[in-house]
């Protein structure tokens, strides 16, 4: 892939604006490695990469987490809160009060009333019927109990940091939920219950789970697609054909499948963190083929899964030679049009800077700019800050720098922990105790393709955005030159969905902050994937939205929800309607590639990139 010339990256610049100097091991600017100690480079070198080498070994074994900023956090907690005999107090206080309930509730039997502590709304793990009868209730409520007394432990404390708060809290959360009665079999009454209704075939079948699992982990193999779910067959399986491909991406342009199309193409910019076929699913929830059957030209980039040898893979690179290039082609194929970008996640991240740079430079070859989930200010990231810190980057870029990229695993790893009671615990008890396979869905199935992050990238992600949050501070420069949302003046459609712990909606909608131009901001029922993924005569699904016109004064997040109306349905019409809305109307079905510009047909959709493994 063709690389520019090695340029020193200055205090200012955004790493993506320098694709050449090796990422430095400690500070907050990206500098080359041999200016730490120029009068003997050799040997701070060798020191260097031994010291990186360990931090590697030890991220392995703790999936990339660093201890010390958990203890770092666990030492601030405990520190303040020894200097505060009032706070002090009023833990003894609430330890009395749970204790209090818990005597009630035991000495009160079977009742009515509710129960004073509930799980939280994302909790399943006593759901069963059989917790609401004692002395099942008891258990769960003692363990309810703790849990709430820790809440209020780790709660804000007048001179703790606050990031150090939250990942106390999560500490506790994760230690707390080892020795919740909902795992083990004899406090659990629904595998009593199952137990005794199969005569313990339960437990021998997940026992044979635990060993298959086992076998997947040390040989890092993954089960075959389940018959009904075959990539290219029943998922992503709208008709179409790739008509562009490098080292990065193949570009995927769908077969129109009415007489007439609307004038503008449809390019839409997935994230590398997943296989682009989110938005293709079944041909019943797929968004491509949704948007192809209301008369729109689509075209969707599909990411390579990079290797070890693909480690030195920037963001500018997948600016330069992903979005650019393929909205090059795009125009190609479709010209004298502008064209509608869509970008998802990750992806919507890139293409926010991708159109910010455009503005810089007097590009106005968008139509629209649709970003769904996807941040641009990362202050309030959610839980996932619980990851990011110096020393937690440090770890993941020694971990990426041994191995050449972040497996998805790893990265799976870190989401899962987030909401563990339901994504890693209730699924064990199901899985090992209960004997129940898991039940193929097509999310499920996208969900285990796994695909890899590049380590440099990955490294310049978590710095210059995460970590930095350079994008709204004014400080990302791309080629030398910063960029600004503000600078954006093509309409804007930005989604959030309402459970999204990857990218929270008060962080998602905060891109209102930033921009100036005509804006349209839905918030969605769902979460980051099954909101997004919400197509039309779902019974649950509902969403808000509202119209910022060019220039209008920023309403908070809150006040905003307050008075936003709920509206039963999918919002993916009310896109369609607005996408429509800034097209120049319906026009003749553009052939298929450019075989005249050196894009030929190459191969059907879904192409090849996305079998890589």
């Amino acid at each position: 892939m063709p690389r520019k010339p090695a340029a020193t990256v200055s205090p200012t610049v955004s790493p993506a604006a320098s694709p050449s100097p090796p990422l430095a091991p400690t500070g907050t600017d990206l500098v080359p490695v041999a200016a730490e100690k120029p009068d003997n480079g050799a040997e701070a070198h060798a020191h260097h990469n031994l010291d990186r080498g360990l931090r590697a070994a030890l991220a392995r074994l703790t999936g990339g987490v660093s201890s010390h900023a958990f203890l770092e956090s666990w030492a601030d907690w405990a520190f303040h809160l020894s200097h505060a005999p009032g706070r002090q107090m009023e833990l003894a206080e609430r330890a009395q009060q749970n204790a209090l309930k818990l005597m009630t509730l035991a000495m009160r039997g079977k009742s009515d009333a509710p129960p004073p502590f509930a799980p939280k709304p994302y909790d399943h793990r006593f759901h069963h019927p059989g917790w609401q009868s004692p002395p099942f209730l008891l258990w769960q409520q003692g363990f309810l109990a703790v849990q709430d007394w820790w809440d209020q432990a780790t709660d804000h404390l007048r001179g703790l940091r606050p990031e150090d708060a939250n990942r106390a809290r999560f500490m506790a959360r994760q230690m707390l939920d080892t020795v919740s009665p909902s795992n083990f079999p004899a406090l659990n009454p629904e595998i009593i219950e199952a137990t005794l209704a199969s005569a313990g075939r339960n437990l021998t079948e997940g026992a044979a789970h635990v060993a298959q699992d086992m076998v997947k982990i040390l040989t890092q193999t993954h089960d075959p697609a389940p018959e009904g779910f075959k990539v290219g067959q029943d998922l992503a399986c709208t008709p179409g054909t790739v008509v562009f491909r490098n080292a990065l991406f193949e570009l995927i342009q769908y077969a129109p499948q009415t007489e007439t199309v609307q004038a503008e193409p449809i390019l839409i910019v997935p994230a590398w963190i997943m296989k682009y076929y989110i938005l293709d699913l079944s041909p019943h929830n797929s968004m491509v083929r949704y948007l192809v059957g209301q008369g729109f030209t689509v075209f969707v980039i599909s990411w390579c899964n990079p290797t070890a040898e693909q480690a030195d893979l920037s963001l500018e690179d997948y600016r330069t030679t992903g979005v650019m290039a393929a909205l090059d082609a795009v125009c190609q194929i479709v010209p004298d049009r502008k064209v509608h970008a869509v970008g998802y996640c990750l992806g919507g991240t890139m293409l926010a800077i991708a159109a910010a740079t455009m503005a810089r430079d007097g590009d106005d070859r968008l139509a629209s700019v649709t970003l769904m989930a996807a941040q641009v200010d990362f202050a309030e990231a959610g839980e996932l800050l619980l990851f990011v810190d110096e020393s937690q980057v440090t770890f993941l870029e020694d971990m990426m720098w041994d191995q050449g990229y972040l497996d998805r695993p790893q990265m799976a790893r870190t989401f899962s922990t987030i909401r563990s009671e339901d994504l890693i615990w209730s699924r064990a008890v199901q899985r090992y105790f209960l004997g129940q396979d898991d039940l193929p869905t097509d999310m499920g199935v996208w969900v285990a393709d796994t695909t890899r992050m590049p380590a440099r990238m990955h490294g310049e992600y978590l710095r210059g955005l995460f970590l930095e949050n350079r994008l709204t501070a004014g400080r990302f420069a791309v080629e030398g030159r910063v960029i600004a949302l503000k600078g954006i003046s093509a309409p804007m459609f930005v989604v959030a969905t309402e459970t999204d712990h990857i990218a929270p909606w008060k962080s998602v909608y905060k891109t209102q902050l930033f921009t100036d131009c005509d804006l349209t901001f839905v918030l969605t029922s769902g979460g980051h994937n099954s909101g997004i993924v919400n197509e039309p005569g779902n019974p649950r699904s509902r969403f808000r939205l509202s119209h910022r016109p060019h220039g209008a004064f920023y309403v908070g997040p809150d006040d905003w929800f307050a008075t936003a109306a709920p509206q039963a349905g999918s919002w993916w019409p009310a896109w369609r309607d607005w996408l429509q809305g800034q097209s120049s109307g319906p026009g003749p079905v553009p052939v298929t590639g450019a075989p005249d510009r050196g894009l030929a047909p190459l191969c059907a959709a879904p192409g090849t990139y996305v079998f890589q493994t």
